[in-house]
């Protein structure tokens, strides 16, 4: 796949980007190389590798999975300006 001139400007217009009209030779270029570097990854025979998140094998730690009520509201709600029974109170902003 390569792209030529309209397809860089369109893309630059879909991606939001200015592009001057002398900047779209040297673009198109860069972007047909990286089409290319990307056809090249296709051809890696991938079968049987696992998918990886990282290079390095690596697990992180977890807690345990509780479910509590928290069981401070006062404490949570006590620097508050405005507080009614637990809850921050704040004023009507619509009717």
């Amino acid at each position: 796949m390569s792209v030529d001139k309209d397809t860089v400007r369109r893309i630059a217009h879909l991606a939001r980007i200015a592009i001057k009209e002398e900047e779209l030779e040297p673009m198109t270029g860069e972007l047909n190389t990286i089409l290319a570097w990307v056809e090249q990854l296709d051809e890696v025979d991938t079968d049987g590798v696992p998918p990886m998140t990282s290079v390095v094998e690596a697990t992180l730690r977890q807690r345990a999975d509780e479910v509590t009520d928290g069981g401070y509201a006062d404490r949570v709600t006590k620097n508050a300006s405005n507080r009614n029974d637990g809850f921050f109170a704040v004023p009507k902003v619509m009717e």
